[in-house]
């Protein structure tokens, strides 16, 4: 998803997550009332959404407002739940975080009747959404280009996918395109859960590499964000296999760190505390502005991170890694 996952105590510092039970998942922050944004999130075990939510939580705070978090776990129904909760409880703004708006119907109606303007992370635009990011399909772009450069016309490709999310749909969508002109190139696909996104791309990569033998071929594996891809990598490791190119999207700290170590072949690096802030500012102009408000797209471009760039990334962006 927009967006990405395996370091769950880093996150836990970063997010500060308070867990608490109920129908709506697993919430933290304070405060009720017009001031108060509230942030659904696909997954808090995803770096990328805890720099979205950083981010947005910073600028939020620094305009005197207090932040709410949802973590709806993977699970639309919980995600409308949580969107109807905060239209109940009068909140100013409210941000989805990968889900499709497709799937957030009664949210959505929720908070258009409550008058509260909805700004979506890579979930897309629809009635009510205030501003949608463009970090799906555009993102997925150098991702597939280097992987079709590395691989040529022929071998064999495990694609590890997850259709629940927007920002995967997106991304697939480009892979297919660009797929339809390389028939020598066999796809598996295989798509993952969320909770549980590590293990399942182990064990689909256990069962492509068991198929797969070494010499048989170019052989790369891709993730619509990159921690399906590291849990992939675990595998191959496990296996002591060399032979497989890697590929992911999103650029968290553990995907910029694998690519420096030479287990991922590259990533495409986004700025998500800087998305965050600007989900949150461009939602505020909404407010402002009332009916004369057009809905945005807006783009934080993406960088592209190889083993023959990472070095260079790094020394541009240290904070990448942190």
């Amino acid at each position: 998803m927009k967006r990405s996952a395996p370091a769950v105590a880093v996150l836990a510092l970063a997010l500060a997550l308070t867990a608490c039970g109920g129908s709506t998942g697993k919430t933290s922050g304070s405060g009720s009332g017009s001031k108060v944004l509230g942030i659904v999130t696909i997954t808090a075990t995803d770096a990328n959404n805890a720099k979205v939510i950083k981010g947005a939580k910073a600028a939020a705070e620094a305009a005197g407002w207090s932040v709410k978090v949802v973590d709806a776990q993977g699970n639309a129904d919980q995600a409308n739940s949580a969107i109807r909760t905060f239209a109940t409880q009068k909140v100013g703004m409210i941000f989805d975080l990968v889900f499709p708006v497709t799937s957030l119907g009664a949210g959505l109606a929720a908070a258009r009747a409550a008058n509260i303007p909805v700004a979506t992370w890579g979930g897309g635009s629809g009635d009510g959404v205030a501003m949608t990011t463009g970090d799906g399909a555009p993102f997925a772009e150098p991702s597939v280009e280097a992987l079709l450069a590395a691989i040529g016309d022929s071998g064999k490709l495990l694609a590890l996918t997850y259709r629940t999310g927007q920002v995967c749909r997106d991304r697939e969508g480009i892979l297919d395109k660009a797929l339809a002109s390389k028939p020598g190139i066999t796809v598996t696909k295989n798509e993952v859960n969320i909770p549980g996104f590590l293990q399942d791309g182990a064990k689909y990569a256990n069962a492509w590499l068991a198929k797969n033998p070494k010499g048989s071929g170019n052989l790369a594996i891709w993730g619509c964000w990159e921690d399906p891809t590291l849990g992939a990598i675990s595998a191959l490791k496990q296996q002591k296999r060399t032979d497989v190119l890697t590929y992911g999207i999103n650029g968290s700290s553990q995907a910029v760190k694998a690519v420096k170590d030479g287990d991922l072949t590259s990533t495409v690096w986004e700025d998500g505390e800087k998305e965050g802030a600007t989900m949150f500012t461009t939602t505020l102009e909404a407010i402002k502005a009332g009916d004369s408000w057009t809905p945005k797209a807006v783009d934080v471009p993406g960088v592209l991170v190889s083993t023959d760039t990472v070095t260079q990334f790094l020394s541009e962006h240290p904070d990448a890694i942190s």
